[in-house]
């Protein structure tokens, strides 16, 4: 037994790995670890990537690249291939993933169970809706290939599914062109929430990737940087080069706490205002600038830290985010990675998938136990109130009224699940 620990580090319960090593041996590995849970990179930030107690199937060694159409767009993995490998084999031959979220070491399994979006959503959707089949492998040692017009019903379970209708061994992606790995990327200060929305809607038909930094800190504005990009046409002359840092140790304390955050925000958004405008940068660091620091997580401190998103139909956006920040704002607790955007109208491909139209926010909060809890729990009425729903990979605490009720959808997963798989989760939010 190991201790392993989610990205949140809120806990680092105990739990057996049986590594998935061959596609050819994986019924023998599933039965005799039942019930247990797939495992790739451990980068969701609440439980449902842990089965404390139990079995993890560890699926990074499932990391073969099958199949690459270079004329067409399509590739073929195994699910523990990380985004990072297809980027690094795809993007100099002009192809590119059509979504990613904010890290590249993520597996592919694990980009297809939580269903993963990105800063492009209102032009292509989730993760899942690129994903043309997938081989499901269930504990009885059936398996099940399934995509869009074969096996509908399971693609819908499996997408978004957090793991729980079976082990994905390996997928067929459908990419998109590009002319070079670089971006042109255009940051714009604003004041208010409502110069946020017309930035964010005025953006949509002519700008492919849209995202804002909100200060959920300073009390008498709602001030943020919005940016926007599209792929670039022509190759800069500069050279992209990259040294990444890491965060050796945990220290004692979080360093996000009331006496930072202040000060951090105000030279966040100020060092970005005089600094705004349009310029090129290359595709890792817009996509993915926490991945410029290895182990950031550790910088809240040996008690970790939750990570509370939901999204917001359109209809009650403007409200309901104005009253989460000013919920966040008032409790004194705050967050510097505050992340608001907006979602398109592009239907998920999965019965239990995280977007829908409207306004999602991401805020990152220190384990302060008790204060932190009670916090998140009013922000859960002010999302239940609003029709909105929460992330579940990034959740550790909201309870199973919240989720059904975000997920109208949960009716028709349940006949799905694989009786033979069982995670925090699962057991927290639909009881077993």
């Amino acid at each position: 037994m190991v201790t392993i620990s989610s990205w949140g580090r809120l806990e680092q319960p105990e739990h057996e790995l049986r590594p998935l090593q061959h596609r050819s041996s994986l019924a023998s590995t599933l039965r005799d670890g039942a019930p247990g849970l797939p495992f790739g990179m451990g980068r969701s930030y609440g439980d449902v990537c842990l089965n404390p107690e139990g079995t993890l199937w560890t699926t990074r060694s499932l990391d073969n690249f099958i199949r690459f159409d270079q004329a067409n767009g399509i590739i073929e993995c195994e699910a523990g291939v990380l985004l990072k490998d297809i980027q690094e084999l795809i993007v100099p031959l002009g192809w590119m993933l059509p979504v990613t979220p904010g890290t590249q070491f993520v597996t592919v399994g694990g980009a297809i169970a939580n269903d993963v979006h990105g800063k492009n959503h209102h032009e292509y959707g989730s993760f899942g809706n690129h994903v043309e089949r997938l081989l499901l492998c269930r504990t009885d040692g059936e398996e099940i290939e399934c995509g869009p017009g074969m096996h509908d019903d399971w693609y819908a379970a499996t997408v978004g599914g957090m793991g729980l209708t079976g082990v994905i061994s390996r997928a067929t992606i459908s990419l998109r062109r590009i002319e070079t790995p670089w971006m042109t990327v255009e940051s714009i200060p604003f004041y208010s929430l409502e110069e946020f929305y017309k930035l964010a809607d005025r953006s949509e038909s002519d700008w492919e990737y849209t995202v804002s930094w909100i200060d959920c800190v300073a009390k008498n504005d709602r001030r943020g940087i919005f940016f926007r990009a599209n792929h670039s046409l022509a190759i800069p002359t500069q050279d992209y080069s990259t040294s990444r840092r890491n965060l050796v140790f945990t220290p004692p304390i979080s360093l996000v706490n009331r006496l930072s955050l202040k000060p951090f925000n105000w030279a966040y958004f100020h060092s970005h205002r005089l600094r705004s405008g349009e310029k090129e940068m290359h595709y890792q660091p817009f996509f993915y600038p926490l991945d410029q620091i290895q182990n950031w997580n550790r910088m809240y401190g040996p008690r970790g830290f939750y990570q509370y998103q939901c999204v917001i139909p359109t209809e009650n956006r403007e409200a309901a985010i104005a009253a989460l920040l000013d919920e966040t704002t008032n409790s004194n607790s705050g967050s510097f990675l505050a992340v608001l955007k907006t979602f398109g109208e592009k239907p998920s491909s999965g019965l239990l998938s995280f977007p829908q139209a409207g306004a999602t926010l991401a805020l990152d909060f220190p384990n302060r136990g008790k204060a932190t809890l009670d916090l998140m729990q009013r922000l859960d009425v002010i999302v239940g109130q609003a029709g909105g729903r929460l992330y579940a990979a990034k959740d550790a605490r909201m309870t199973a009224g919240l989720y059904a009720a975000g997920y109208p959808n949960l009716d028709q997963f349940q006949p799905f699940r694989d009786p033979g798989i069982s995670s925090a989760l699962s057991r927290r939010l639909l009881g077993s």
